[in-house]
């Protein structure tokens, strides 16, 4: 059983609520969404596990167990080109749950036009392999968002 914990602080608000298709369709994989805080802060990885994935706006970290998540920050953001974005580990890095990925301002995502919504999704997964699914409510980078089995 993975749990999954929230990269960042802010408000759960599910999946369907993103506004993007390929994520509200859940067409990436079940999960849920964090409205973030507007200010600058880091987004944190949700599990012990190596990074498979990194770009500026989304990184991928893949458990013990092969469950692999995604952390998108923003939608659209990868018409930003890395800019407002620092990357603070490498591709490859082993990472622990907590530990600082990349750091960003939801702020300066929104005043370039795009949303700052964050989708946390379990790739490769079935909805009814998630249980304790958060889909409202505030939360601390850190909280519990879902559980993986």
């Amino acid at each position: 059983m993975t749990t999954v914990t929230s990269p960042l602080a802010g408000r759960a608000i599910g999946l369907a609520a993103v506004p993007d298709p390929v994520f509200s369709g859940a067409m990436v994989g079940p999960g849920t969404a964090i409205d973030p805080v507007r200010e600058p802060s880091e987004a944190v990885s949700p599990v012990d596990g190596v990074v498979v994935s990194l770009h500026p706006h989304a990184f991928v970290v893949v458990d013990s167990e092969g469950h692999g998540v995604l952390t998108h920050l923003g939608i659209d953001t990868v018409q930003l080109n890395g800019q407002g974005f620092e990357l603070l580990v490498n591709k490859g890095d082993t990472v622990t749950r907590g530990q600082a990925v990349v750091r960003w301002n939801p702020a300066d995502v929104e005043a370039a036009g795009k949303s700052a919504i964050c989708p946390i999704v379990a790739l490769e997964a079935t909805a009814d392999s998630l249980s304790d699914l958060r889909e409202d409510g505030d939360v601390k980078a850190g909280d519990a968002l879902f559980s993986w089995s």
